[in-house]
């Protein structure tokens, strides 16, 4: 179980802005050994989707994405850092998350394309969103990724 929470970069509060930010470090960072300037200049201009868990132990944040407005990483809107936490993996918490982050996005800018860029190995995962393959293989941070768009909500 979640609670969810949407905010615009300064609405957020130090708080929130140290866990999100320690979940992208625990999992881009460490996991999967990326050196890599996180802090790339995007937050504030986005939105923020913390899924929190309910619970024992709770609140501990779940589940992250940012929500990235047209003209800063692609003409289209997207949505990036796309984070669970590893002691939630396998639970189907990414598959909410997504769900969650479309329909937020959606309502901040309306029914248009989104464009991702994906790690190549979750391909299929946001096929079953609805996103299709629309660029060749790149590497980014040594990870092979590729381009996707979803054009209908």
């Amino acid at each position: 179980m979640y609670h969810w929470t949407l905010k615009a970069f300064q609405d957020l509060t130090p708080m929130e802005l140290y866990e999100l930010m320690r979940l992208r470090s625990e999992v881009f960072v460490v996991e999967q050994n990326c050196v890599f300037l996180d802090a790339d200049g995007k937050d504030p201009h986005c939105y923020h989707l913390l899924g929190w868990t309910t619970g024992p132990g709770a609140p501990l944040l779940g589940a992250y994405v940012r929500l990235v407005p047209a003209g800063i990483s692609y003409p289209e809107p997207s949505i990036g850092r796309v984070v669970t936490a590893p002691s939630i993996r396998g639970k189907g918490a990414g598959r909410v998350l997504m769900v969650k982050a479309l329909e937020a996005l959606y309502t901040l800018f309306g029914n248009q394309p989104i464009k991702i860029g994906a790690q190549q190995h979750l391909s299929g995962f946001y096929a079953s969103l609805g996103f299709v393959q629309s660029s060749d293989m790149y590497m980014e941070d040594d990870i092979p990724h590729i381009e996707m768009i979803k054009n209908q909500p």
